[in-house]
């Protein structure tokens, strides 16, 4: 990393990076983390001595493993106390000090605690907003597992005090947060490289989930399938200390309990299979359905010109009306779910709570409110699964289970729909319950469910919060900067097309006038008809009937297209395998309807885009750690002959503070600034920072880039 300003003083050699090459450039610009730096030590004295002592790697990994283990343990157990004692005084000692409202002091309560919660994150942390867990995600993925140490204390008072004032979330997504900054602070308290810090963030993550829920199967499958993405015996067997122990732990302190308490279900028929089958399929819908309606919520309240740190409140008078009515949705909500898994909940209330749990869960997080969703999926979940069990146990009771069944069998196929994770729902569910008997019902609903969703849409709700910051992961890591630019970005609008009519001599005229190597072919209506190449002229020549032909005779209509809302790596994957130079752009759902060019040419224009929308990213993340930012920008400087700046070293470079060089475009290919990088004449100089500094910037531009600039 070079550092603006002058302070950057890290060497090595510089990085030349073709288009094609783009894993390396990735890499580089992933360490792009923050706008200064120097040469002093600023490695922590217990690493120096950690350095001095010069333990094994087992040694490493096992101790790092236990260690963060009981922290992680130590931290759940902490966090449930905190929720229980928050709860405890907000719905009785806070029921004596607002008696003269009578039952509507409810209203007020969660709303208190939005008051709370809101400037709790606003100003001291703000990534403890919502559910945690998307952010642990891309701290793992582009961070090297650096999470803030004051997370911890945030995201637990902020989320504790929103669960327990009513607000309608979990406490999963907290605690996976909290562990995995526990993690994140001890890896870098001892200095430990990237990929140790990444696994003790999956090391607490895991701690949290089995302290918490007393499952630690459960903790090591969550923390390797949704945190790390990867299932490697080394990350696995850390992974699995960190559970135990914090599972341990926390059996030591409130004994070997399941999270429910479930009467022995089982399979009653081999005719209930295709009942599940069914359930499967609505628990997709559902899940599906809450993904959408929570991020559709954040939208609505982000757009809201009000104060941030005030929107928790609103959110929480919202909250409050419906628990009025329904007061069953405030909190975890785990009692309403065991009266679903014993059969005493109703058919209509089981109805009716899934729509006003769905709510109150949107609201609470869309406002700002600070926990997690596992437990609200289990609670649709439960409610969706009682209600269908309900109705076919009336329907053919001889044949079916108890409703309490399909409830168990629903919240494993909801989470499942949501999260994408369907071997931690299993597992998840298996642990929390201890009850192996309706592990079948419950594999076959969970992999209907999550077939279902992944058709219905490619995002879980974890990982939809990181692709629409334009960070895309595939196996725990961010994947191809192409995929966070849309096909629409850069696509040339004016494309040049000919009529399906036009005789082959002309068609050759404009060959030979353009120099494109291929045409889209339109008919009398102006639709997309096919495509011409040059090639397909040349083979035609040969044809006896040359004369008599026309494009529309040569052209190749069984098309392959994109569309503008798709990424750019899909029209890339698509040109491929043909070896194809350009693709029609098409209106979505009607491949006749042309709207574009996209071009080889293309796809370095926007692997310039992604790159600048990468930098811009790890710039936020590093400026939110700091606090609260203003909008950053980025900036293209050419650099003319007479310019002062031409011959210079980047780190020389007279740049207003937190401005920063975060690559070089020379010709056709990118340099990322590693140590004495030298600027040339005709360098594309790309420099991102805050306004201001930018304000400073433009009074040198003249002297420092030229007047081309």
């Amino acid at each position: 990393m070079i550092a603006a300003g002058g302070s950057g003083r890290h060497h090595g050699h510089d990085m030349t990076i073709g288009l094609k090459d783009r894993t390396s450039m990735e890499v580089m610009m992933a360490r792009v983390r923050g706008s200064q730096g120097d040469d002093r030590d600023s490695t922590p004295g217990v690493a120096r001595l950690w350095a001095a002592v010069r333990p094994s790697s087992n040694t490493v990994l096992l101790g790092t493993a236990v260690l963060v283990g009981l922290c992680a343990g130590l931290g759940a157990i902490i966090f449930r106390w905190l929720i229980d004692t928050i709860t405890h005084h907000a719905f009785t000692t806070g029921a004596h000090i607002l008696h003269v409202l009578g039952p509507y002091y409810v209203i007020l309560i969660p709303a208190l605690g939005g008051l709370v919660v809101g400037p709790l994150i606003y100003f001291f942390a703000r990534e403890a907003k919502g559910h945690g867990v998307p952010e642990v995600m891309e701290a793992v993925a582009l961070r090297g597992g650096r999470i803030r140490p004051i997370v911890v204390i945030i995201k637990s008072l902020a989320s504790s005090v929103c669960i327990g004032t009513g607000g309608a979330v979990g406490r999963e997504g907290p605690i996976v947060q909290i562990g995995s900054a526990l993690g994140s602070s001890i890896g870098q308290w001892l200095g430990l490289s990237d990929d140790r810090l990444r696994n003790l963030v999956a090391c607490g993550a895991a701690g949290g989930i089995a302290a918490t829920f007393n499952a630690p199967i459960a903790g090591v499958i969550f923390a390797l399938e949704v945190i790390l993405g990867d299932f490697s015996a080394t990350s696995f067997s850390t992974v699995v200390i960190a559970s135990v122990t914090a599972s341990e732990l926390a059996r030591i302190v409130g004994g070997n309990i399941p999270a429910f308490d479930v009467a022995p279900y089982a399979l009653v028929s081999p005719w209930e299979l295709p009942l599940y089958a069914v359930l499967g399929v609505i628990a997709a819908l559902v899940g599906v359905a809450f993904v959408v309606l929570l991020y559709k919520s954040e939208d609505l309240f982000d757009a809201w010109t009000f104060p941030e740190p005030l929107k928790p409140v609103v959110g929480g008078l919202l909250i409050g009306l419906i628990g009025l009515v329904f007061p069953q949705i405030f909190g975890v909500g785990y009692s309403v779910i065991e009266q679903a898994l014993h059969n005493t909940s109703t058919l209509w209330l089981m109805a009716v709570l899934v729509v006003a749990k769905l709510v109150a869960t949107s609201l609470t997080i869309g406002s700002g409110g600070s926990g997690g969703v596992f437990a609200p999926s289990l609670f649709l979940g439960a409610m969706l699964g009682g209600s269908f069990g309900t109705l076919v146990h009336t329907w053919w009771p001889s044949a079916t289970a108890p409703s309490g069944a399909y409830a168990l069998v629903g919240m494993a196929a909801v989470f499942a729909a949501a999260a994408r994770a369907p071997i931690s729902a299993v597992l998840i569910l298996f642990e929390m319950t201890d009850d192996y008997r309706i592990i079948l019902p419950l594999m076959l609903t969970t992999v209907i469910s999550i077939s279902v969703a992944n058709r219905l849409s490619t995002e879980s709700i974890y990982t939809l919060k990181l692709s629409r910051r334009g960070v895309r992961l595939s196996r725990g890591q961010d994947v191809d900067v192409m995929q966070t630019v849309r096909v629409s970005e850069v696509m040339d609008t004016e494309a040049e097309t000919v009529l399906a009519a036009m005789p082959l001599e002309e068609l050759a005229l404009e060959f030979e006038r353009t120099h494109h190597h291929s045409f889209p072919v339109l008919d009398a209506q102006g639709l997309l008809y096919g495509i011409v190449s040059i090639r397909d002229l040349e083979r035609a020549m040969s044809n006896e009937k040359f004369d008599a032909m026309t494009a529309g005779d040569i052209a190749t209509v069984q098309l392959v297209t994109v569309s503008p809302d798709e990424p750019v790596a899909t029209a890339i994957e698509r040109m491929a395998p043909r070896d194809l130079s350009r693709l029609p752009v098409v209106e979505p759902g009607n491949v006749h309807r042309l709207l574009g060019i996209i071009r080889r040419g293309d796809i370095g224009r926007a692997y310039n885009v992604g790159m600048m929308r990468r930098a811009e990213r790890q710039h936020r993340a590093e400026q939110l750690r700091q606090g609260p930012i203003e909008a950053p920008e980025v900036a293209e400087f050419t650099l003319d002959e007479q310019a002062s700046a031409v011959g210079m070293m980047v780190h020389n470079l007279p740049l207003p503070d937190s401005c920063l060089v975060v690559a070089i475009r020379r010709g056709d290919a990118y340099i990322v600034p590693h140590g004495p990088t030298s600027l040339e004449a005709g360098d594309h100089v790309i420099i991102h920072g805050p306004r201001k500094g930018f304000e400073v910037l433009r009074k040198l531009e003249s002297r420092l880039f030229g007047p081309s600039a």
